[in-house]
């Protein structure tokens, strides 16, 4: 697109006042159109994956969905989109035969799963091209499972997973029914809230799991971060922790602690960091808005938020002393699923749908302020709330191409698309 009809749309859209939360002022459109991407290397068709009449998406951004072999392509198969699911209601955790015709192949049904994280369905770093693990129910409790796709051995651990180190050796994770309460279409409907009526519950919190041997304990309590720095609107708010994230060597933890009145879905954020026992925790962002995030390295955290100085852009922000630097300041102006490639030379962003309900797909190189677009695909005007349809783009494990989940088609599903002649050139 040129930048004169980038201006122009973006002012446009900002104008007329509507649109998604986060969309360009006048001001702000300006500085994107001078910014906006140059024209680059074209990118091949994003290409399906999946196919109908199901439905399959993978989840969130923050995991890749390849085996080590890149033969497979983890997927989740549902009848229905378009509303929140049921008790009761199981989906489908598969992977798809990238050298069969895209064969779709069943592996386990489930209960526990949510719109935007789906089960938690993974590769295990331990056993990459063999083991996946993803969240079920046994009973009363929510659970994991750890399944050999080609032998199709499995076994049970005692919590369910959040999120699972790089070496496949531990696992955080929290309570899903109070998520599911409290953040809609992040957690799971199957189980009841057993502290429903708790504002901030002390038996309610952060977990780890060693996966070798289920072996678990609580780490952080909700009613610590209630106590933390308490602020005025804590009163009467409902506290939940959402978003954990292990740094690469699996040595700190990200997680987001949260707070609302029950009246009303508007909820704050605060950002703190952890070693994976639960002690030595940092406050790191003051600000309660805290959005996406990846970690660049294990001491550096790349997120949307903001400061009072600078206001709302992405941030590097360093974990040792909680120092906030403008990332692509002028460039990335609107917050959207980050990652970083493999080698960490290129960061993959997406964005929620523009005025013309287009969802953006782009790459970022911070060694030159690069920033080009991959493509642009329409937003399913019927999907949205919890059960609406992000990019949640993510890397394979060579950096050279990108899923993503798209709604462009009548049915949602899985595309892929190649990118290895700019981030390998």
């Amino acid at each position: 697109m040129r930048r004169r009809e980038l201006l122009k749309r973006s002012l446009g859209s900002a104008l007329a006042g509507g649109g998604m939360a986060g969309w360009l002022s006048a001001r702000q459109a300006r500085a994107e159109a001078a910014t906006a991407p140059a024209s680059g290397p074209a990118f091949p068709e994003a290409r399906a994956v999946t196919r109908g009449p199901k439905n399959h998406f993978f989840g969130y951004y923050d995991k890749s969905p390849w085996d080590a072999t890149g033969r497979y392509l983890l997927a989740m198969e549902i009848d229905f989109i378009g509303r929140d699911p049921q008790k009761g209601e199981s989906l489908t955790v598969g992977m798809v035969d990238l050298r069969q015709d895209n064969r779709f192949i069943p592996l386990d049904t489930t209960q526990a799963w949510g719109w935007q994280q789906g089960t938690m369905l993974q590769w295990l770093g331990s056993a990459p091209d063999r083991e996946v693990i993803y969240n079920s129910v046994d009973g009363d409790r929510y659970v994991s499972i750890i399944r050999d796709v080609h032998s199709g051995k499995t076994r049970t651990l005692p919590r369910p997973v959040y999120d699972v180190s790089l070496d496949g050796r531990q696992a955080v994770t929290l309570d899903f029914e109070r998520v599911n309460r409290l953040r809609p279409g992040y957690g799971y409907v199957a189980l009841p809230e057993r502290t429903e009526h708790d504002a901030a519950p002390k038996d309610a919190g952060i977990y780890w799991m060693d996966l070798a041997t289920g072996r678990n304990k609580q780490i952080l309590g909700l009613d610590w971060a209630a106590n933390n720095e308490a602020l005025p609107e804590f009163a009467g708010a409902h506290h939940w922790f959402n978003h954990l994230k292990l740094n690469p060597s699996g040595t700190r933890l990200l997680f987001l602690h949260r707070w609302r009145p029950v009246s009303t879905m508007r909820f704050s954020t605060r950002m703190y960091t952890a070693r994976t026992d639960g002690s030595d925790v940092r406050f790191l962002s003051r600000s309660t808005l805290f959005s996406h995030f990846d970690w660049r390295d294990d001491e550096t955290i790349l997120a949307w938020t903001s400061t009072k100085e600078q206001g709302n852009h992405f941030y590097l922000i360093d974990d040792r002393t909680g120092r906030h630097e403008v990332f692509a300041g002028g460039v990335l102006t609107r917050d959207g699923h980050c990652s970083y490639s493999p080698d960490r030379k290129w960061v993959l962003v997406d964005t929620y749908p523009d005025k013309e309900r287009r969802q953006h797909l782009m790459l970022y190189r911070p060694a030159d302020n690069r920033l080009i677009e991959i493509g642009a695909y329409p937003a399913n005007p019927a999907l949205s709330g919890a059960s609406r349809c992000d990019l949640h783009p993510r890397w394979n494990r060579d950096g050279t191409q990108v899923c993503f989940d798209g709604s462009h088609e009548p049915t949602r599903q899985m595309y892929v698309v190649d990118v290895g002649h700019v981030t390998q050139a």
